[in-house]
């Protein structure tokens, strides 16, 4: 796996080009999805939502913090995701997933570069068009994670993003209809959903492992 300063170099091009868009997320979308949603497709309607997928060093590389959401939230319960939420009024996407990773895991907004921005997500099930914003810190933070949102931090290196190995099928029964839905293996989490989508467009921008 390349190096911080590689993979930062690598992003602020292919982020400032081009998108996979829907066509990369789409390798990761739950079937059957619900009615009326498809990929690439953001109502008027929707409210804004804003992720950060934070970029940082470890012993072993490069890697991205997931959450583990907390087990008595209202939507997503217990679900892997990235640091995020609802965009405040007036404030930009960027300050908002900024604000959200610090209030979530504890990250400091002034050590972040932000690189770009990722393809939006519909998530259907809460009404929201979640915006992944990509950045980078030079340093890994001190970690917190914020009581009642969230249960644990998962430090998932970039390697085992990519590792193609990690990239499986699941599924579930939701309001009696069985779900099979795409899923990467990380941590001995199943990481699905939206989650999957961005992550899925993520890699096809850091490549084929080396």
């Amino acid at each position: 796996m390349p190096d911080l300063a590689a993979v930062e170099a690598l992003l602020r091009v292919r982020l400032a080009g081009t998108l996979p868009g829907p066509e990369a997320q789409m390798r990761f979308v739950p079937t059957p999805h619900g009615p009326g949603w498809r990929a690439g497709h953001f109502p008027a309607d929707a409210r804004l939502a804003a992720a950060l997928l934070l970029i940082y060093p470890l012993a072993h590389g490069p890697a991205v913090p997931l959450t583990v959401r907390a087990q008595g939230l209202a939507r997503h319960a217990g679900q892997i995701s990235l640091p995020g939420g609802a965009a405040d009024p007036g404030e930009t996407l960027v300050d908002a997933a900024l604000r959200e990773a610090a209030e979530e895991i504890g990250v400091d907004p002034r050590a972040v570069r932000v690189l770009g921005e990722l393809t939006p997500v519909h998530v259907l099930v809460s009404g929201f068009t979640l915006h992944p914003i990509v950045g980078i810190t030079e340093e890994r933070p001190a970690f917190r994670a914020a009581p009642h949102e969230v249960d644990e931090i998962l430090e998932v290196s970039l390697e085992d993003i990519r590792d193609a190995s990690r990239i499986r099928q699941g599924g579930h029964i939701r309001e009696g209809v069985a779900i099979e839905y795409p899923y990467f293996d990380l941590l001995g989490h199943q990481v699905w959903g939206a989650t999957a989508m961005v992550l899925g467009e993520f890699i096809c921008l850091l490549g084929e492992p080396s």
